[in-house]
């Protein structure tokens, strides 16, 4: 991909320079960002009329170019490493050091935490920095504290090393979100993002599927050497990646002078992004105790297929999914996946049968797998360009600190009500989490086509 330069820097016109040099405008208003022109990698062929990604011009732009492709290899073997140690931590932690559930769950949310206190600081000074020297930085020290794990040899030590991977890794997965932002064309990003995010989907099943399987028969030392390999690979892969950083022009720059709170989180993503933040944290406890809840009723073969099963649906639904948020809106996707997702872990505190189980993994696929999609491409259809990295960083904080916070509050929860009692009580945090959504977006959103006669 091509250098991006102005890109969404002007009302009236924008530029975006590619590798031979042409400059391709197109006039656009309000956004700031020439709507529906992804930047192409590989052939340096950059933009389209607006139109065109409404059916009104030329052929749709293709969303499978190779750098499109080599970050969502990069961000899938990010994502199998995270969910790979995510589904097994509380488990090693409580087999090695005979730690209370608060603090198993501890050890799994403080990679999270770690994440969290890096973003808004990379958020702000991204593009300054420049995505590719930031998605560098944090791969090389992934890889470095991957290999750490060898070392642990207290609970101490594991948390420490849980948070610092954690920083690390959120900051990879930060300069990937804001690049493949500018890599997706506008009017395709239901679609685009939905097809990116097929990569965390499929580790959601290969991560914690490898990772059960091999805590089950190999212990944790396997699953360092995978994650080191997997790591490693996602590093080698960035040479070939041809993205070009944007450049702000002045005036975007000195929108990000001084101390203030629009510089580290994007005020148009903060209502999407609550509503997804009391989703992840749901989401959450199934991630970090599914091992320990499967132990508990005696169903860890069927838990063993859980995943792939969740992924699987995903995989089938992921590209209707992603089309009918680009045809008929985000509301047409969110209602009724939040409340899918809440019969998963209704499913899930009931089973008896690992039927049942298996059932509740489709569901909650089904539902949560359309709710990440969605998620994610309204946190970047409603954000300029150039303020995409504080809209990433945005998603992000929120998104992490469900899913910090869950694995904690879950622990504390679970001596309680027990397994079956905390999913019970996820299920019903899920419906709240569905009126925060139409309280704060979904009752101010419109139509793909009213969104259309309004910009022209």
């Amino acid at each position: 991909m091509g250098r991006e330069k102005d890109a969404g820097v002007d009302s009236d016109d924008s530029h975006i320079i590619t590798n031979d040099g042409a400059t391709v405008g197109d006039d656009v208003g309000g956004s700031g960002v020439a709507e529906g022109s992804g930047v192409v990698g590989g052939s340096g062929s950059v933009g389209a009329d607006a139109d065109a990604g409404r059916g009104k011009g030329p052929a749709l732009q293709s969303l499978w170019t190779r750098s499109f492709i080599i970050i969502w290899v990069v961000n899938f073997l990010h994502s199998v490493c995270f969910l790979l140690l995510m589904i097994v931590m509380s488990k090693v932690a409580t087999d090695r050091f005979d730690v209370s559930p608060a603090v198993a769950g501890l050890s799994a949310s403080i990679f999270v935490i770690g994440a969290f206190v890096t973003r808004p600081s990379l958020g702000k000074h991204i593009h300054r920095i420049g995505q590719n020297r930031v998605l560098y930085i944090g791969s090389i020290v992934n890889v470095a504290l991957t290999l750490a794990y060898f070392a642990v040899n207290s609970v101490e030590l594991l948390l420490l090393i849980r948070f610092l991977h954690g920083a690390a890794h959120g900051t990879a997965a930060l300069a990937v979100g804001t690049i493949v932002a500018g890599a997706v064309p506008r009017e395709r990003y239901g679609e685009g993002i939905g097809y990116f995010t097929l990569g965390q989907t499929l580790s959601t099943a290969i991560g914690p599927a490898v990772g059960l399987l091999l805590i089950r028969h190999g212990g944790f030392d396997p699953i360092i050497i995978t994650c080191s390999v997997a790591a490693f690979i996602a590093l080698i892969l960035l040479p070939f990646l041809g993205v070009g950083d944007l450049e702000l022009t002045a005036e975007q720059a000195a929108e990000t002078e001084g101390f203030k709170l629009s510089n580290y989180v994007e005020p148009k993503a903060v209502p999407i992004s609550l509503a997804l933040m009391v989703l992840f944290l749901c989401y959450s406890s199934v991630s970090s105790f599914l091992a320990l809840y499967s132990e508990a009723i005696d169903l860890t073969t069927a838990a063993g297929l859980f995943f792939l099963v969740y992924a699987a649906v995903i995989f089938v639904t992921r590209p209707f999914v992603g089309r009918r948020f680009d045809e008929k809106g985000e509301n047409s996707v969110v209602y009724t996946a939040i409340l899918v997702f809440a019969v998963g872990l209704v499913l899930l505190a009931v089973t008896n049968h690992g039927s049942v189980l298996l059932l509740a993994a489709a569901v909650m696929g089904l539902g949560f797998g359309a709710i990440q999609a969605c998620g994610r491409a309204l946190v970047a259809k409603v954000t300029p360009l150039h303020r995409m990295g504080q809209a990433t960083s945005t998603f992000y904080i929120f998104g992490d600190t469900g899913l910090g916070l869950g694995p904690l509050l879950c622990g504390l929860l679970i001596p309680l009500t027990g397994y079956r009692g905390m999913y019970g009580v996820m299920a019903g945090v899920a419906v709240v989490a569905l009126v925060i959504y139409h309280l704060l977006h979904g009752r101010h959103a419109e139509s793909p086509a009213a969104e259309r006669a309004g910009g022209s």
